[in-house]
């Protein structure tokens, strides 16, 4: 980010990230749900659960909140500094979930989360 980011822009950074990964999650959790059936039963089944809906809200709400941090930031900034949803996502998928993170995926984190230090430090 050129110069120190405002209060707002963390924030709405912040927020994206919480978001998104809260979102994600929640489509894990009524996506994998082993009662769910197959085909047409499954769907019936899933958007009878929360998680379904916390997920579509969550991404609602990433939306808006997406749209007015790009507004005060240059996309290429933007997209950069949202790559770390990715980060996120992937070690609350193992915290949660019990997904294996592999040598390389570790090291994928670790270059994205790099990538988005150096961005955010003015890059």
């Amino acid at each position: 980010m050129t110069g120190s980011p405002s209060t707002l822009v963390v924030g709405l950074w912040l927020l994206n990230i919480v978001l998104d990964t809260t979102g994600q999650l929640a489509f894990k959790a009524a996506a994998g749900d082993s009662d769910a059936g197959d085909g047409l039963a499954r769907w019936k089944h899933m958007a009878a659960r929360p998680w379904l809906w916390l997920g579509i809200g969550c991404y609602a709400v990433e939306f808006l909140v997406w749209i007015a941090f790009l507004s005060l930031i240059p996309l290429s900034e933007g997209v950069l500094l949202g790559s770390i949803n990715i980060v996120a996502i992937m070690l609350a998928g193992r915290l949660l979930f019990g997904e294996k993170l592999t040598r390389l995926r570790v090291i994928g984190i670790a270059l994205v989360t790099l990538g988005v230090a150096i961005v955010g430090l003015g890059g």
